[in-house]
């Protein structure tokens, strides 16, 4: 998903009645290798995202790490 098409998507969905919470990277299971995007392309868009949006715009970006109690928020990456 490129920037514009989640900045695009969180406009849609609050027009909705929607906002949008998480945006979670790709938990490791077989047969999703495909949609897998590194964790600093996700943190440089996320960043994007915040930059480009009101705060209530922009999902966390989060991960599903095994055996920990919750999400694991990451940071977005800001551009300079």
């Amino acid at each position: 998903m490129t920037r514009t098409c989640s900045q695009n998507s969180s406009r849609r969905l609050f027009e909705a009645g929607v906002l949008p919470y998480y945006l979670h990277l790709l938990d490791r299971v077989r047969g999703a290798a495909h949609f897998d995007v590194p964790e600093e392309s996700a943190r440089l868009i996320a960043g994007q995202l915040a930059a480009r949006l009101p705060g209530y715009l922009v999902p966390r970006l989060a991960r599903e790490v095994y055996g920990a109690p919750a999400k694991v928020v990451l940071a977005p990456d800001l551009p300079r």
